[in-house]
């Protein structure tokens, strides 16, 4: 074995081990709505005596509750405004009622207030959220401010370090009109860089909860749930059964076709085939993709893809010995003339599924994610694995295994 093939398989064996310990440990996937349901909740844009909603604050308060339950890792998430001031809100496999509502029903409005009760700084001058534990070794939410906050921070904290004592040197922190934290600045300590924590949250998960509510914004108006309720699968359990025996008995009859036809060649396609649906499978985990059933069928249609690049590749190898080549030339010539028609259909289909994914919602990007990720996987095993595997074997036993490339 060549060394640099010695090389390519050591990676394609580290991107297997690797994609299997994450499907293991993130087994089994989850679920949209329509396979196992979740919640819906409708929410309701509250007046206040400052500021009556208008439809403008609806369509922003939308984007802003898009952006929070995507953080949140609910990719198929769907919410649908109703009337003037409502919107409808279903989050997929949740089961966790009360961590959802204080994902979605909170107005993320973030305060800093000195002893006398002014306003330091708010939201509005956040750069960046993160949860971690303090030096005391709690919980705790770290800010970073962007330059107009940090200069007012320091400027605040430089003040209040002066005090003698420590209540005149509190800063206190609201959410939502929520005292978090009430910290005190050292004395003779100001901070300056832009950076501050919020501590005593309280637990880990609240912390990061506080964290994704302050990167995505606050809402645009205060929001009341007005309810809430859990909701059945639309399709349910045989719908899950049926799609995948159909994915498994399409696999296998697929994996039957490329033996019977090719030989040698099918059944190295096939062993790419195994390895392209495990490394497939262990990106979806990766990327927490919240499976539907347009999602399977998408995975269903990138197995074809996949089969289909390598049928496209071995028949430009027939072509090549059937003009007198080697075996070894005539598989180099026949992966190098495929790879344009590959690469030309790959591309356009990727272009398909990207304007699904840009102007579609629900389970059509389901759709598009898994088709997408399903392509650029099944380039790599067909170009590179296939290609791999085919001069790996061919190399042991030339004449022996160029009989099976004759047309």
């Amino acid at each position: 074995m060549r060394r640099g093939q010695a090389w390519r398989i050591l990676l394609v064996v580290a991107i297997v081990v690797v994609s299997l310990v994450t499907i293991w440990q993130m087994w089994p996937p989850k679920l949209g709505l329509d396979l196992k349901g979740g919640i819906d909740v409708v929410l309701e844009a509250q007046d206040t005596p400052d500021h009556k909603v208008t439809s403008d604050d609806m369509d922003r308060t939308k984007l802003a509750l898009e952006r929070r339950v995507n953080k949140f890792g609910l990719a198929e998430a769907v919410i649908l405004r109703e009337g003037e001031r409502r919107l409808r809100v279903q989050l997929p496999s949740v089961t966790d009622r009360q961590e959802a509502m204080e994902i979605i029903g909170r107005t993320a409005m973030l305060i800093f207030k000195d002893p006398d009760g002014q306003i330091v700084l708010t939201g509005s001058h956040l750069k960046d959220a993160e949860a971690g534990y303090s030096n005391s070794g709690g919980p705790a939410v770290f800010l970073k401010f962007n330059s107009e906050g940090a200069k007012l921070f320091e400027k605040a904290t430089e003040r209040l370090s002066k005090e003698v004592s420590r209540d005149d040197r509190v800063i206190s922190i609201y959410l939502d009109d929520e005292l978090v934290s009430d910290p005190a600045v050292q004395y003779g300590q100001p901070i300056s860089g832009g950076n501050a924590e919020i501590t005593g949250v309280g637990s880990m998960e609240r912390a990061k909860n506080i964290a994704l509510l302050l990167k995505t914004g606050a809402l645009p108006v205060r929001v009341q749930v007005i309810s809430d309720s859990f909701v059945d699968p639309t399709l349910g359990m045989d719908s899950i059964v049926r799609s995948t025996r159909a994915g498994i008995i399409g696999l296998i009859l697929v994996l039957l076709f490329m033996f019977v036809f090719y030989k040698i060649s099918g059944l190295i396609a096939d062993l790419a085939l195994c390895v392209y649906v495990i490394i497939l499978l262990g990106a979806l985990m990766n990327f927490k993709a919240t499976l539907t059933l347009p999602g399977i069928a998408g995975l269903i249609l990138s197995v074809g893809m996949a089969v289909d690049a390598n049928v496209i590749i071995f028949e430009r190898i027939k072509e090549e010995r059937a003009s007198g080549k080697r075996i070894r030339a005539a598989i180099d010539a026949g992966f190098s003339r495929a790879f344009t028609a590959i690469l030309d259909s790959n591309i356009t289909t990727l272009i398909t599924a990207g304007v699904l994914l840009y102007f579609g919602t629900g389970p059509i990007k389901g759709f598009a994610i898994t088709l997408s990720t399903g392509i650029l996987c099944s380039m790599f095993t067909a170009i590179f694995l296939t290609r791999l595997l085919l001069t790996w074997v061919v190399d042991r036993n030339p004449e022996r295994y160029g009989k099976y490339f004759d047309a």
